[in-house]
């Protein structure tokens, strides 16, 4: 099996959507801010990094089924 090819601007971009997931996580259960502040903030990052990354899933999961159908032996060969 080949693995899917990743480019720079892509992997920057998962990158961003998991660290703003993380921080936003992070800011859930931080007591640095008050409670309104550090909610809206933690959730805001939160659903961003989550939404975000539904899309780049996708393009992955479709990028690896083309490379394994066309590693697949044909049927009229």
């Amino acid at each position: 099996m080949q693995d899917p090819k990743i480019t720079m601007p892509e992997l920057a971009l998962l990158v961003v959507t998991r660290v703003a997931l993380g921080f936003g996580i992070g800011l859930l259960v931080s007591r640095a801010m008050n409670n309104d502040e550090r909610k809206a903030a933690g959730i805001a990052l939160t659903v961003m990094g989550g939404i975000t990354t539904i899309p780049l899933a996708i393009k992955f999961a479709r990028q690896r089924r083309g490379t394994e159908h066309q590693m697949a032996p044909s049927a009229a060969a």
